[in-house]
This record gives structure tokens, sequence and C-alpha cells, in this order.
């Protein structure tokens, strides 16, 4: 109870980040419309290694952790010859699609409900694969980059960027909470019946609690939405299954805090994005 009182106080304090669920309940723009319109943010660090048209002209696509699929969409004004959006949250397919129809590119899209460890696909069968703002969600990362490599095709590459969990916003809770790098001040617990609180009464409150909590084998509520994924886990992963990637980069908050994001054991608590760029071996 303490804890969710001083949130609430910290929540008149900092200023309130924009978010895609609230300007969905506010009526300004679906999830799907957000998406399509910070399309271009979802690739910006990968424009300095390639370009949208390497990216995108011609291609198939599997977009990875889709969402309402908005980002997909974009990849489809790109050119790409065809976007699979794949997301394992099932009530998006409704919003994703009146939107592909809308934009007219229900002919270049598809939505597929699915795991991301397991995919309908035979061997080959992508040029470009996303996983924008996706790896820090999996439950296993390492099956899911098995699975990726398995789709992709050998001159094609896969696309990962994603905030390390010591991000301001690592905790993927600023929907309600605004206070940067809260994960580190208070317990997951806290947190958890903070974030409960905060949502009482909201239109979507239903379907943000079954998104971000989960319950373990001893009914201990967590947020089960993320995997805590640090720069050095994921680095981990890439070593331990010989992924050497084509590009990598580790993007500064702001650009005069690069130094403390080179800065050991306080590094990741400044760096905004991990982007990552992996072909085939």
């Amino acid at each position: 109870m303490i804890s969710t009182s001083i949130i609430k106080f910290t929540n008149q304090i900092f200023p309130k980040v924009v978010h895609p669920f609230n300007l969905q309940n506010q009526g300004t723009e679906t999830y799907a419309q957000w998406q399509y319109r910070k399309g271009r943010d979802t690739i910006r660090f990968f424009l300095e290694a390639r370009t949208a048209e390497e990216m995108f002209q011609g291609k198939q696509v599997l977009d990875m952790g889709c969402g309402a699929a908005g980002k997909s969409l974009y990849y489809c004004s790109l050119g790409a010859e065809k976007v699979t959006g794949v997301e394992i949250v099932a009530h998006y397919e409704q919003e994703a699609n009146a939107l592909a129809e809308e934009l007219g590119f229900a002919d270049k899209f598809e939505f597929i409900c699915a795991s991301a460890f397991e995919l309908p696909f035979p061997d080959n069968s992508f040029d470009t694969i996303i996983m924008n703002d996706f790896m820090e969600h999996v439950s296993d990362p390492a099956r899911t980059l098995k699975e990726a490599l398995r789709l992709i095709r050998p001159t094609g590459a896969i696309y990962i960027n994603f905030p390390p969990y010591y991000h301001p916003t690592g905790a993927h809770l600023s929907d309600v909470i605004n206070m940067p790098w809260v994960h580190l001040f208070f317990t997951e617990r806290m947190l958890v019946e903070a974030y409960k609180e905060l949502v009482k009464g909201l239109p979507d409150e239903r379907e943000r609690l079954e998104l971000r909590i989960s319950r373990d084998e001893n009914g201990r509520e967590y947020f089960g939405y993320i995997n805590k994924m640090t720069l050095k886990k994921f680095k981990k992963i890439l070593a331990e299954l010989n992924i050497k990637p084509a590009y990598w980069r580790e993007v500064p908050l702001r650009g005069w805090m690069a130094p403390l994001a080179k800065t050991p054991g306080i590094k990741e608590m400044f760096v905004k994005m991990g982007v990552c760029i992996i072909q085939k071996q």
C-alpha cells in the first residue's frame, strides 16, 4: 500500500509517457494506427547499416511479435511483396485486418496467431525477419532465434532491436507508471500491486492485466510479459548459438550519455536500444 501511494505520488512529478493503450482509450487512435504512424521508428536504427529498399523492396517479410500489426503494414508501404505478422495475442487480429483493408494492403498482409517457437512455414521462407521490441518478451529467446534461423533464406537477414531491461522504461509499465527506472526502486511484488491498482476501472483493465500479469506454479503473480532481457544476456545467447552478428550497436539514451552507456556496471541503464542484424553463417 505504501509503495503504491509513493508511485501514485511520483506520477504527479514525472511527465506522462505517451502510450498507445492510453491513446486508444482516449479515442485518439487505435493501437494498430499508432504502430503504423510510428513504423519508421521500428527500423530507424537498422537504416544505419541497410537501406529500406534492401530490407523490404520485393521481399517476403516476417514480423515476429507484430502486435496489432500497424508496423507490419508500414513495411507493406515500403514495397514488400508480402508481410506476415505473427502474434500470440489473438484479439489483435481483427484490428490488424481492419487497418490492412483501410490502407489497401489486404492482399499483401497476413496475420498469424501462433507461438514464435513453432511457426507453420517451411525452411527458408523469408527474405527479411523483423523482431522489433520483441526479444524482451519471449519466454525462450534462444528457441525463438533458432526458429528465425530456420525460416530465413541464405541471402536474407534477421533484424532485432530491443530496449534492455535496465532501460528507464524497461519494466514496460509506462502505460500507467511515469517514474523512470521504477523497477530499480520497487520489488516486482510491489509493482504488480501498484499496476493492478492503477489500471482499476480503465475500459481495458482486464486486457492489460491478462497481458502483463501471470502466475507461477505457487500462485505468485509476476510480470510474465517480459523476460528481463539485458544486453549481457542477449550476447550470451548469441555466443551459445554460435551466432556472430553482421551488425551490432548499443544506442545511448542521449548523445551526451554515450560515455555512461559504455561504463561497466551501469551501462545498461543508459542504453536506449540494442540493435542486431544476423545473417546465416
